[in-house]
């Protein structure tokens, strides 16, 4: 099954029943197969389990590609990375991106009605013609490439809010973003693709979490992760729009040396199962039935 199968399954039966259902798409940045409690891991993770609860988890979700920008290509196209003008990893100021002539799943949600909006780390060419805006999002909210690479600018749609991003409280301002996001968008469908900057390195927590884990500063990290999509659900609760969102949780790659691949071989940048066998939990309340797990290959 591929995501695009996944999607027009919900998606149909969702039109059935009543109204094209809001989509809510949460991506970690190098998170790995065996970071996440619902995956076996020892790391708290109770608002990322709970979508697992309530609805799928896949045990062989596997990402496009091994290493970012590709994978995020491949997510949003729902083709081959190499066919879609991003076979590797994009560096700032590059002259390349996303090819214009790709319709993203943004474009495609936004033409039937959606508002959309991209919070987070874009990676996928910085010049304007290659920004979010400009690929189908309405709004952006984000850093346009790793947290390791410089500029390391903030940005609100195309204006810099903040020459060099504060790592330590990105997290924060992201849910912050997210959820406003959210409160605004209750009378219309709306799309939310939030590609988070953590748990990439170099790692950065805010004063909350610094501390809390007993994995260390990855497990602190990885929590205050948690905790955003837990803020998000708790949005959706807010403004009644829980029954009627599809919410899913994936990663871009397998994990680099502080992340754990589980009992998978390889990590982030290598093409063995840990490289690119990645989490994929997802629920929608009615459509989707509880504590599903699904053992089929999936990508």
């Amino acid at each position: 099954m591929q995501r695009r199968e996944f999607l027009t399954l919900v998606a149909g039966s969702a039109l059935a029943a009543t109204q094209p259902p809001n989509i809510v798409l949460i991506f970690a940045d190098d998170l790995g197969y065996g970071d996440l409690g619902c995956y076996g891991s020892n790391l708290r993770t109770p608002h990322i389990d709970s979508l697992a609860r309530d609805g799928v988890r896949f045990t062989n979700y596997y990402s496009a590609n091994c290493v970012c920008s590709p994978s995020r290509a491949s997510l949003l196209t729902g083709r081959y990375p190499t066919r879609v003008g991003v076979p590797r990893v994009l560096f700032p100021n590059a002259v390349s991106g996303l090819d214009p002539e790709e319709r993203t799943l943004a474009d495609l949600l936004k033409a039937r009605g959606y508002r959309t909006k991209c919070v987070g780390k874009w990676h996928l060419g910085d010049s304007p013609a290659y920004l979010p805006t400009r690929r189908g999002f309405d709004e952006y909210f984000g850093i346009p490439y790793s947290n390791d690479m410089v500029p390391r600018i903030l940005l609100k749609n195309m204006d810099v809010v903040q020459p060099v991003a504060d790592l330590d409280t990105l997290t924060q301002a992201y849910t912050e973003e997210a959820v406003s996001f959210i409160a605004a968008s209750r009378s219309s469908p709306f799309f939310l693709y939030f590609p988070h900057t953590y748990p990439h390195i170099p790692l950065g927590a805010s004063a909350k979490f610094r501390g809390k884990s007993p994995q260390g500063l990855y497990g602190d990290v990885v929590e205050e992760l948690d905790w955003s999509v837990g803020q998000v659900l708790a949005a959706l609760d807010k403004h009644g729009l829980s029954k009627d969102t599809l919410v899913m949780f994936s990663s871009d790659n397998g994990p680099w040396y502080q992340g754990s691949p589980g009992n998978l071989r390889g990590r982030k940048g290598s093409t063995l199962e840990g490289g690119v066998r990645v989490p994929f939990v997802a629920k929608l309340p009615g459509r989707i039935p509880k504590g599903l797990v699904v053992d089929g290959t999936a990508s």
